[in-house]
């Protein structure tokens, strides 16, 4: 009974230590939209959670960081300048997209999608105003391998040879997230 006394205790303790810090929700804008919360850890550290819907395909991002904070002291506004960088992880997956053509008779169906996963780097630069708004310029690359997979399938009239359906795979590196959606400005509520 005891032990199960400091157990709750220390959760307890646990839970309003987090909720204590300061903490930002809000949203990000770049080619596509995006949510965004992070939470400090103390006065230096913050992790950031990032979802993205990328503007270039049906799909979805996500990415956390474990973020270092550098204030800015030159600067003397009202407000708050830091700059902060970090590292973490990110993944994307692209819903499958079906793509259709006639050529010569034949009509082509392609479906293709795909998806990546890697490392995620972030660097920016963050404005915290005098009142609970925050806004933020930030590059966040994820970086690391993509597959991305097709299936095409013919028809025809009848009058003319249809080829056999073609499926493949491919695996290459993650070029799309180190620019779609990765510069980006962020506006976030303070809480």
């Amino acid at each position: 009974m005891k032990k199960f006394i400091i157990v709750c205790a220390a959760t307890l303790l646990a839970v309003v230590a987090v909720n204590a810090q300061p903490r930002a929700i809000g949203g990000r804008v770049a080619y596509g939209v995006g949510f965004s919360y992070q939470h400090s850890m103390g006065l230096d550290n913050m992790i950031s959670v990032d979802v993205d819907f990328p503007g270039y395909s049906g799909g979805i991002g996500a990415a956390a960081t474990y973020d270092w904070i550098f204030p800015i002291t030159s600067w003397t506004q009202k407000g708050e300048w830091n700059w902060y960088a970090g590292v973490g992880a990110g993944f994307g997956f692209a819903w499958p997209e079906v793509f259709k053509q006639e050529v010569a008779g034949i009509k082509q169906r392609t479906s293709a999608g795909g998806f990546n996963i890697g490392v995620a780097g972030r660097i920016g630069v963050e404005y915290n105003f005098w009142f609970p708004l925050q806004l933020s310029v930030d590059w966040r690359p994820v970086i690391g391998p993509a597959i991305a997979w097709s299936n095409v399938t013919y028809s025809g009239n009848g009058s003319v040879i249809v080829p056999e359906p073609q499926k493949g795979t491919t695996c290459g590196f993650g070029t799309g997230a180190l620019y779609a959606s990765a510069i980006c400005i962020g506006v976030r509520y303070l809480f």
